[in-house]
C-alpha cells in the first residue's frame, strides 16, 4: 500500500529534482535551515520519496529524449526537404535569417542513417556493389589519365569490346 506524501515531502522532492542538492531542496520545502541537511539525506532514504523522485524522473525523461520513430520521422522529413534551417545572413543593413532546405549533404546524412535501420535487399546490395566497383575503375581511370598527362603522351586502351561482337565480326578479316 502506497503513502501519500505530504505537502511538505513532495514539495521537497519536486526541488531536489530541479537543483539535485538535498540541502536546498529541504530548506526550499520549509525545513529549517539547522537541519535542512540530515533531512535531506534521511528524505532521500525514504521508500516512498525514492519512488516519487523515480517516477517523476522517468515521466521527465520520456518528455525529453526523443524516442526510435521520432528521430526516424525527422531523418525523412529532412530527406523530403520539409524540414528548413534559420540561417544569419550578413547583409549592409544588419542580419537576415533565411529559411534554407536541408543540403545534399545533409540528406545524404540522414540517407545513411535510415539505411543503417532498413538494410538493403539482396539484389539491391549487390546492385550498389557493381556501381561502386565501377565507380572505383572509373576514378583509377581518371588517376592514371590526369598523372600521364603532365609528364608524358600515353595512349590508354579500353577494351569495351563484348565476345558477342568478337564472335559476330569473326568472319570479317582483320586490316594491318
Amino acid at each position: 500500500m502506497e503513502r501519500k506524501l505530504t505537502a511538505k515531502q513532495r514539495l521537497f522532492c519536486d526541488e531536489y529534482i530541479k537543483s539535485g542538492n538535498a540541502k536546498d531542496a529541504a530548506i526550499k520545502a520549509g525545513y529549517s535551515p539547522r537541519t535542512a541537511k540530515s533531512i535531506g539525506q534521511e528524505n532521500l532514504t525514504k521508500p516512498d520519496l525514492k519512488f516519487y523522485i523515480d517516477a517523476k524522473m522517468a515521466e521527465i525523461e520520456s518528455h525529453k529524449i526523443a524516442d526510435a520513430k521520432e528521430v526516424l520521422e525527422f531523418y525523412t522529413r529532412v530527406l523530403r526537404d520539409e524540414e528548413t534551417e534559420e540561417v544569419p545572413i550578413a547583409t549592409p543593413k544588419g542580419v537576415t535569417i533565411v529559411s534554407e532546405k536541408p543540403s545534399i549533404q545533409n540528406k545524404i546524412a540522414v540517407s545513411k542513417e535510415l539505411l543503417k535501420r532498413y538494410p538493403l535487399s539482396p539484389f539491391e546490395k549487390a546492385k550498389l556493389k557493381k556501381l561502386n566497383a565501377e565507380a572505383g575503375i572509373v576514378e583509377t581511370q581518371y588517376k592514371a589519365l590526369s598523372e600521364n598527362t603532365n609528364s608524358q603522351s600515353r595512349t590508354i586502351i579500353v577494351d569495351d569490346v563484348k565476345e558477342t561482337d568478337i564472335n559476330a565480326n569473326s568472319e570479317t578479316k582483320p586490316t594491318n
